[in-house]
């Protein structure tokens, strides 16, 4: 079964069709910048282009940088602050005329990851993260979603651990990774402190060089790459939304 999986950061929007039962993409995803400024229309349209782009007709799973509850976002840290408060779902379901399921993007990753990457068997407590933009977090423990917990936004050395510790930060700041990979020891130190996790899953746009930094890096908990790397969003958001196969067909916009 093949359900379309988009994952919509803050610098681009990309999806794929997903085969739900091998985990993988079925196509070669398509990738648009995310726009400046990220206002919710905008988005809208560019989240209907990457559904149009495969001709999507069906369900549809979206991941969101920020906190969702109910299809709203509750926060706005990577895009427009006028997404506070905003019905992405119902938004993305009008633009493009299909149904539509809004999560979390750690969320999402952690998903798949758990399903059918790093976090597979895993029956302790799991942290997932994701380097990017942000950070962004999913726990889980016994295999069961703790959503929205947005650990970038803990506070680090004075600041949000994202402002120090994000891929973004590094390329600011023009850390080595040596420099990247001792800030992200100390993180996952704090992270261990308040929540003793057996392990550690390390994703997001940062994993596809995860051969430069995973052996620096230091915890108590066991500590690996995503095995998704940065599809993990796409595929989870896909699996996310076969819940939407049950539900009611959603009306076209009028």
């Amino acid at each position: 079964m093949r359900l379309l999986g988009i994952d919509v950061g803050g610098t681009g929007i990309k999806g794929a069709p997903v085969d739900v039962v091998a985990g993988e993409l079925a196509s070669e995803r398509y990738r648009v910048l995310t726009p400046q400024p990220s206002v919710p229309n905008a988005v809208a349209e560019a989240v209907a282009e990457v559904a149009r782009r495969f001709d999507w007709k069906g369900p549809i799973g979206c991941t969101f940088p920020a906190v969702v509850k109910a299809g709203v976002a509750l926060t706005a840290a990577n895009v427009d602050e006028s997404w506070i408060g905003t019905n992405g779902q119902t938004l993305f379901q009008r633009s493009t005329g299909c149904p539509v399921l809004l999560l979390n993007d750690a969320d999402a990753a952690g998903i798949a990851e758990m399903r059918f990457g790093a976090g597979q068997g895993e029956d302790g407590a799991v942290i997932l993260l994701t380097f990017g933009t942000g950070i962004g977090s999913a726990v889980f423990y016994r295999g069961v979603l703790l959503p929205n917990t947005e650990f970038g936004h803990l506070r680090f050395r004075g600041r949000d651990a994202e402002d120090r510790c994000s891929d973004a930060a590094r390329q600011r700041a023009n850390l080595n990774w040596e420099q990247w990979a001792d800030l992200v020891s100390a993180y996952l130190a704090r992270l261990e402190v308040l929540f003793s996790p057996d392990l550690f899953i390390i994703g997001g746009g940062i994993s596809k060089r995860n051969d430069r930094f995973m052996p620096l890096l230091k915890a108590r908990a066991r500590v690996v790459p995503a095995q998704l790397l940065n599809d993990a969003g796409i595929v989870g958001a896909a699996v996310a939304a076969e819940t939407l196969l049950t539900q009611a067909p959603v009306e076209e916009p009028a």
